[in-house]
């Protein structure tokens, strides 16, 4: 075999280098993306193992993990003077973006993002208008309207209940779309609701909530709904008890109590904690409002394996053409915000 001279080999050996190179720039760019952001989240009252509201945003940030490797701060509010303490700490070591969780730390994320401009902030539930801040808010009523719907025709006794967490205008957006989903499949049922409480706390007391469950079922309820954060838990245990069903929210929570919960009204916290993080790393990122209803496909309802026997074909079918109309407009789903009424 003829020996191959090294002046012969030099061109394929330039390629070879030349491509070692182009892949390790890319590998670069990527850990430089990757170190050009120290991600930081606060979570408000309740925990992030809320099996709600929290843990929806716990479940986002770690998919971003997962998928980036990106490691991020964190911190848990137990009283509220912790909010503004923690994002300013976050922000203070260099954290960004920095996303604080719930409506309640609107004034103090406000507060803290003028102090730091250079910063990318992210809120959910709440619109700071400031340029280095994200603000998400969705549409819940759209999507309690759809599992208003459901209920009504899942009720045997045409009485579907209703607890809230924390009396706030926010919560009266869940249960008056629930209440108008509820009577347009049936505009003879009638809707109990009872709000837990007028302080933070209300979003952590499964002890109350169960008991307003069981009031409620006293009164000839057959199907609840609970907006209420770790509440909820207390209202479904109370479900599963009486041989009632149950309909949860924010993440999928069927299968808490599978053949209990009826479905849940889902909203997507967990992708807007996601594209937040992942919008800063990729250099996407934008300020200003996101609202995310059903067409952004940022609320919903949720069928598995869990509550699949619950869900009959006339029922699902309903539920599908009520989300196509809302989309399309020939629904309009009242938003109790706007005029703190529940006129529709």
């Amino acid at each position: 075999m003829k020996p191959i001279s090294v002046k012969a080999a030099l061109p394929a050996l330039k390629s070879v280098v030349t491509m070692a190179m182009a892949a390790s720039l890319v590998v670069l760019s990527s850990a430089a993306s990757a170190a050009d952001i120290s991600p930081a989240v606060v979570f408000d009252m309740g925990g992030k193992f809320d099996k709600s509201f929290n843990q929806g945003v716990y479940d986002g940030v770690e998919r971003f993990k997962s998928e980036t490797g990106v490691e991020y701060r964190e911190f848990e509010v137990t009283n509220e003077a912790q909010r503004e303490q923690a994002l300013r700490r976050m922000a203070q070591r260099g954290a960004n973006p920095v996303i604080g969780i719930g409506f309640a730390q609107g004034p103090a994320l406000e507060k803290v993002a003028k102090e730091f401009p250079d910063t990318k902030f992210a809120i959910i539930d709440m619109v700071v208008d400031l340029p280095n801040v994200r603000s998400i808010v969705f549409k819940e009523h759209e999507g309690s309207f759809l599992v208003g719907v459901l209920a009504a025709m899942a009720s045997e006794s045409g009485k579907v209940g209703f607890v809230g967490g924390m009396d706030i205008p926010l919560i009266r957006r869940f249960a008056c779309g629930y209440e108008q989903g509820a009577k347009y499949a049936n505009a003879d049922a009638e809707v109990v609701q009872n709000m837990t409480g007028t302080t933070p706390s209300a979003w952590n007391d499964p002890g109350r909530g169960s008991e307003l469950t069981k009031s409620q079922f006293d009164r000839g309820v057959d199907v609840v709904y609970a907006a209420a954060g770790g509440t909820g838990v207390g209202v479904y245990q109370a479900a599963k008890d009486a041989g009632k069903l149950a309909i949860g929210v924010d993440s999928n929570q069927n299968y808490l109590h599978p053949g209990t919960m009826l479905t849940s009204m889902l909203k997507r916290v967990d992708v807007a904690a996601y594209n937040a993080f992942k919008d800063a790393m990729d250099d996407n990122w934008t300020s200003g409002i996101q609202v995310l209803g059903l067409s952004e496909e940022g609320v919903g309802w949720a069928l598995d394996e869990n509550n699949e026997s619950l869900i009959s074909e006339d029922m699902a079918a309903a539920v599908n053409a009520a989300r196509e109309a809302i989309i399309a407009g020939d629904i309009n789903v009242h938003d109790y915000t706007s005029d703190n009424t529940c006129n529709y």
